[in-house]
């Protein structure tokens, strides 16, 4: 691990915090993740090489914790991991409010589904078996076609199709619905202007926006939008 050479506690914490990844790791975990593949989901984007080493350094600084668990290896933050959380929420709630522009690098199909299924609040949902279809445009047709499937409390995401009656389906951009997802559009003006649609019951689809819910910055003000130049020149 490579040092600071300050005896700065922030420098130290950051000496095991800030290698790339590291805290969206810890995310993970804060967010219920215990199994590799699981962690795998949640960061798509890395490497399962680069996962396994950041998973050794965070336990070997005694941020997190490997056992074995029916013969399945299990991660879970330590007392000291714990604590990381109230810096994730600031840092969650900071980017929400301050870093607003998505780029078309910063969308991920495999991720917002992910982040959908552990997040939607599925003990709102019917008891019985539920299905969701979502059909995302604008990515590539392998990754446009996803099931959220809640049955009996417990919510899981399929990339193929699980062969379950459809309750509803939710079509739109996946621009759009990350939007959603994050709060910088609303599920009501998104369905008034027509770019996200709906199909399914009527009763059903009063329900699915708060089926689906939101992430948990969505909530996060944001500062008020400065005038544009001729705006504030008139003013």
């Amino acid at each position: 691990m490579s040092t600071y050479g300050q005896y700065c506690p922030v420098a130290k914490a950051m000496e095991v915090l800030d290698e790339r990844w590291t805290m969206l790791i810890v995310r993970e975990l804060l967010y219920g993740s215990e199994h590799f593949n699981e962690l795998r989901r949640g960061v798509p984007k890395m490497s399962p090489a680069l996962l396994s080493k950041r998973l050794q350094t965070l336990v070997r600084a005694g941020v997190v914790s490997r056992s074995r668990v029916a013969g399945r290896t299990r991660y879970t933050l330590t007392p000291r991991g714990h604590e990381l959380k109230d810096i994730i929420d600031g840092l969650g709630a900071w980017g929400m409010r301050w870093i607003g522009d998505l780029g078309d690098e910063d969308l991920d199909p495999h991720l917002l589904m992910w982040d959908i299924h552990r997040k939607a609040p599925i003990e709102a949902w019917p008891t019985n078996r539920t299905t969701l279809a979502f059909r995302l445009s604008g990515v590539s047709p392998k990754v446009s076609s996803w099931w959220l499937v809640g049955d009996d409390g417990h919510a899981d995401v399929c990339d193929s199709d699980p062969g379950y009656d459809i309750t509803a389906t939710i079509s739109g951009s996946l621009r759009t619905l990350t939007q959603i997802w994050r709060g910088d559009v609303s599920w009501s003006r998104a369905l008034i202007d027509g770019s996200v649609a709906i199909d399914g019951p009527s009763h059903v689809r009063r329900v699915v926006p708060a089926w689906i819910g939101q992430s948990n910055f969505a909530a996060v003000p944001r500062p008020a939008k400065r005038p544009t130049q001729s705006t504030a020149s008139v003013m």
